[in-house]
C-alpha cells in the first residue's frame, strides 16, 4: 500500500485562489456587454446552443486545472510505502563459546571447536527473526559480532573462530558477563544465553556465579553446554617429527555449569560427542519465542514531475484550442 505525503504542506494554502479566482471570473462573465447592441434576443431564445458556446469557459477551467496543479508540484508530493510496525515471533540469543586450546580435542569430528561451530551455524540456519550475537572466551573475552539478524555476516565471523585468537585460559565467568552485557539493554521478553564450554574456570576477574547472579537480575536466561566424552581425549601435539596425540583428562566443571543453569532459570546439557551435540541444539531450537518488533523502513518517490507534467499538458491545450477552435475575433 502506498500513501501520498508533501514536504511542504504550507504552499497547499494557495489552493484558496482556485475558488477566489472562480467568484472573480463568474462576475467578469456577467458585466461583459458585446459591442454589438441589440433591441431584443427574443428572436434567438429557441436557437440550440452550439459546442462552441457550451465550451466558451474551457480555457479558463483549463488553466484553473493547471494551476492547482503547479500549486501540488510546489508542496513536494511524496509517494511513500505504508509506514507500519510489523511484529513477529523472536528471541534475542548469544552464543558464548569458548575457544581454549583445549577445544582441539579430538573426541568430537574433527574436533570440538569445529563440531562446536558447525551445530552453531546449523542452530542459525534454523532461525527467522531471532537476533544472535556471538561471544568468544578462553583466558580473556570478546564480543565477536553484536545481536544481529544478518545471519550471512554473523555466520561468516562464526567461520573465522579459531584458537589462539586471545590468551589461552577459561574464564567463563568473563565470558558469561561479556554475553550478558550484549542482552541487558536488549527490550526482548525473552533473552538467552547458549554458554559452551570444555573445561573448568581459571581466569579472569569475575566468578561465573557472580556473572550468573548478574544474569539472574536481568532475567536473562543461561543454557549452559558441557562438551567433552567421559574419561580422556585425544589432543593433537605438535612434534618435530609430526603431529603426536596425548591422552588428556576430560577436566569438566559440571556442577558449576548446572548451578548457572539452575540460577537463570536455564538447563545444562553435557555433549559427549557429534550428534549429543546437535539434539542439544535442537532442543534449545524449541525455546519460547516473544514478540519483538520489526520496525520497515519506508521508500520515498517524489511526484513533484507527475503533477508538473500534467499541468504543462493542460496549458498547451488551453494554448491550443485558445487559438483555433475557441479563437475570439476582436
Amino acid at each position: 500500500m502506498f500513501d501520498v505525503s508533501f514536504a511542504n504542506e504550507s504552499y497547499l494554502f494557495l489552493l484558496l485562489l482556485i475558488p477566489a479566482l472562480g467568484v472573480w471570473y463568474y462576475y467578469r462573465q456577467r458585466r461583459q456587454q458585446s459591442d454589438v447592441q441589440y433591441s431584443s434576443l427574443k428572436p434567438f431564445a429557441d436557437l440550440p446552443r452550439t459546442r462552441k458556446e457550451r465550451m466558451r469557459h474551457a480555457p479558463f477551467i483549463l488553466r484553473m486545472g493547471a494551476l492547482a496543479l503547479l500549486i501540488i508540484a510546489l508542496a513536494r508530493p511524496q509517494s511513500t510505502s505504508h509506514g507500519q510496525n510489523v511484529y513477529t515471533e523472536g528471541i534475542d540469543i548469544v552464543l558464548a563459546l569458548d575457544i581454549s586450546g583445549s577445544m582441539l580435542a579430538e573426541d568430537f569430528q574433527p574436533n570440538r571447536i569445529e563440531a562446536a561451530k558447525a551445530v552453531a551455524q546449523d542452530f542459525i540456519d534454523g532461525r527467522t527473526n531471532d537476533r544472535i550475537g556471538l561471544v568468544i572466551f578462553s583466558g580473556e573475552s570478546f564480543t565477536q559480532c553484536p545481536l544481529t539478524t544478518d545471519y550471512p555476516v554473523l555466520k561468516n565471523l562464526l567461520h573465522q573462530v579459531k584458537p589462539g585468537m586471545i590468551e589461552d585460559g577459561t574464564a567463563i565467568g568473563l565470558g558469561l558477563a561479556t554475553a550478558v552485557s550484549r542482552l541487558k539493554d536488549s527490550k526482548a521478553k525473552s533473552r538467552v544465553i547458549i554458554l559452551l564450554t570444555d573445561g573448568m574456570n581459571n581466569r579472569g576477574e569475575i566468578d561465573p556465579i557472580t556473572a550468573a547472579q548478574i544474569a539472574q537480575t536481568y532475567g536473562i536466561r543461561v543454557y549452559t553446554i558441557g562438551v567433552g566424552t567421559v574419561g580422556s581425549a585425544p589432543y593433537p601435539m605438535p612434534t618435530p617429527f609430526g603431529t603426536r596425540y596425548q591422552m588428556i583428562p576430560v577436566d569438566l566443571d559440571e556442577k558449576m555449569l548446572s548451578q548457572i543453569a539452575d540460577m537463570t532459570d536455564g538447563k545444562y546439557f553435557r555433549a559427549t560427542d557429534n550428534r549429543t551435540l546437535r539434539n542439544i541444539y535442537k532442543e534449545i531450537d524449541k525455546l519460547e519465542k516473544s514478540r519483538i518488533e520489526v520496525r520497515s523502513y519506508k521508500r520515498y518517490a517524489e511526484l513533484f514531475y507527475n503533477y508538473a507534467g500534467i499541468a504543462l499538458l493542460l496549458l498547451l491545450v488551453d494554448v491550443g484550442i485558445s487559438h483555433t477552435w475557441l479563437r475570439k475575433l476582436p
